[in-house]
């Protein structure tokens, strides 16, 4: 693996202390690599870390800012790298061999994309903590398009927040795409799948990341993960359906919660039904008129680009 030219690309907007945090992290790494950061005219202090740490650091202005598009950019402008890792700056690694250990399944010349291993961060919610601890199991995991017949959409699983790419891989099925409204990660795999490309998870990859979001933020990223799955109907067609996911995801909620925080109960319960109501209104969202949508999601300047 020692001839494999990485970068570990970082899009970044105001968020100098948790990119501290991230660089930090990096520093320890045994792995060879370039560190490469875009930032989107952040004004907290951000782009001035990112210049005094960093030797590779663009900026671009914010409303240019495209979860698909400014990964792609950097690809495009860092051709002469085999290995691009993807990490967002609320994300930070592990221990010392987290970036050699989401490199090694790229031994197999045909693995596309490798997902690495999301922990709870240390002030995580015992919701959130659940959510990473359901997603990202410790077993590694080699995916083909046959595995749909079991996995069903899970077989494109993949993360923004910590995942490697195959360059020629990327270049094969396109790129990233710059007209969805998030979820780039899952239309790469997705293609890559198609095409006849492994991907893998490996559990020994692994960073700190998650989210205590409320009960409002849920529904706006639902809203918006539904957006994304309702105009990308190919993947569903392709893989299936989550296959009882949903259930599988609730039932170990409250097992994981137990009997000693049932006072958590209600709110999983709310929280759930808030996830599933805003999914299912997404799916009517061609119906609903920009402004109407802008309030629903979370990621509200999309509606305002040429592709919503």
């Amino acid at each position: 693996m020692t001839n494999l030219r990485v970068a570990c690309v970082i899009p970044t907007y105001n968020g100098r202390h948790e990119l501290v945090r991230l660089l930090d992290s990096l520093v320890t790494q045994d792995a060879i690599f370039d560190t490469l950061i875009i930032d989107s005219s952040s004004t907290d202090g951000t782009w001035e870390l990112a210049q005094a740490r960093c030797a590779h650091v663009r900026r671009i202005e914010s409303k240019d800012f495209n979860h698909g598009g400014t990964r792609q950019l950097m690809v495009e402008l860092h051709p002469e790298y085999d290995i691009y890792v993807f990490m967002t700056q609320d994300a930070y690694l592990e221990d010392s061999k987290a970036l050699s250990h989401i490199l090694k399944p790229f031994a197999d010349v045909k693995i596309g994309a490798v997902c690495g291993r999301q922990l709870p961060h240390k002030d995580a919610s015992e919701l959130a903590a659940h959510a990473r601890l359901f997603n990202y199991p410790a077993e590694s995991k080699v995916k083909t398009l046959a595995d749909a017949e079991t996995l069903g959409i899970k077989t494109a699983f993949m993360s923004n927040s910590f995942a490697a790419y195959r360059r020629d891989a990327l270049v094969a099925i396109g790129g990233f795409p710059k007209h969805v409204i998030l979820s780039e990660d899952m239309y790469v795999t997705a293609k890559m799948l198609l095409a006849g490309w492994k991907v893998a998870y490996e559990g020994k990859a692994c960073c700190r990341h998650s989210h205590n979001y409320s009960a409002k933020e849920e529904f706006r990223r639902y809203f918006d993960i539904g957006v994304f799955q309702t105009r990308e109907r190919w993947i569903r067609e392709a893989f299936g359906g989550a296959g009882g996911e949903g259930l599988r995801f609730v039932k170990s909620e409250l097992k994981y919660l137990g009997s000693r925080r049932w006072l958590l109960w209600p709110g999983a319960f709310l929280r759930n039904a808030v996830k599933l109501t805003a999914y299912k209104l997404s799916t009517v969202e061609k119906y609903l008129p920009k402004v109407v949508k802008k309030r629903l999601g979370m990621y509200r300047r999309y509606w305002d680009s040429p592709y919503a």
